[in-house]
């Protein structure tokens, strides 16, 4: 994967597409198809770019506080959304989320 662009790219799109319980997908948390459930809520998960950051390095950066890394990436967040004309919505960050669960950990970000 890591040599081949392609099958880099399809990959990607692949777990940005594709729930992975109890994860919902990347996709539909931005495209607010996905609706938190009590449990969600009860964690502080809820739509939003945060929630994005939860499902792929939940793990790592969620419920820990403020996150040098984490406000970098929000702040390139902003900046394409700005370029793109649209709102940033709430939820920017996952500091006080708790993270989905076990699974995947990877720091792609």
């Amino acid at each position: 994967m890591a040599t081949d662009s392609i099958i880099s790219f399809k990959t990607a799109i692949w777990f940005w597409m594709t729930p992975q319980s109890p994860k919902p997908s990347c996709h539909d948390v931005i495209t607010e198809r996905w609706n938190p459930s009590g449990a969600d809520s009860a964690a502080g998960r809820s739509r939003g770019y945060g929630t994005i950051t939860n499902i792929i390095n939940g793990g790592l950066e969620c419920g820990k506080g403020w996150n040098a890394k984490v406000e970098d990436r929000i702040g390139f967040y902003k900046r394409y959304c700005d370029i793109l004309g649209v709102g940033y919505g709430n939820n920017l960050d996952c500091y006080n989320q708790r993270p989905f669960g076990n699974g995947l950990l990877v720091d792609t970000m």
